[in-house]
């Protein structure tokens, strides 16, 4: 018998981690309440709109910066307690980018070190997501 999915909707959205040569990468400060402490750019992905499409959106939108041969490294999922839907983030990284960085009014972008990560407050599981993101790289 097939079993029925307790989520009645799915949100897709998007994580970029941009790095560079030095071992930093881009991290956000969010300051909404919903998601608080440092995180990684992206956003929902668009009616209409791929997913990959939706990460070159989103990073431009909120950093500023046109970011190109975005590498699909994962995904990670959850559910808020208090929300039915499901979320779904497709996980992106790239040291390819161009264009001035902006900080968006979602919170202030900088580009950090690993071992300075937990001198900030996290999101929620960033630190997974993270692991995630790094994977391969050092």
């Amino acid at each position: 018998m097939l079993s029925m999915s307790p989520y009645s909707e799915t949100i897709l959205t998007n994580m970029i981690m941009l790095y560079d040569e030095e071992g930093r990468f881009l991290v956000q400060n969010r300051l909404k309440q919903d998601w608080p402490g440092l995180n990684f750019p992206g956003g929902h992905v668009e009616r209409n709109e791929s997913l990959v499409e939706s990460a070159i959106r989103e990073m431009k939108e909120e950093t500023g910066l046109d970011v190109s041969s975005l590498e699909q490294i994962g995904v990670y999922e959850w559910n808020l307690p208090q929300e039915n839907p499901r979320h779904v983030a497709i996980l992106y990284r790239s040291k390819c980018f161009s264009g001035q960085l902006v900080s968006s009014k979602e919170g202030p972008m900088f580009w950090i070190k690993a071992a300075d990560v937990p001198s900030y407050p996290l999101s929620t599981d960033f630190d997974k997501i993270l692991l995630i993101m790094r994977k391969g790289l050092d």
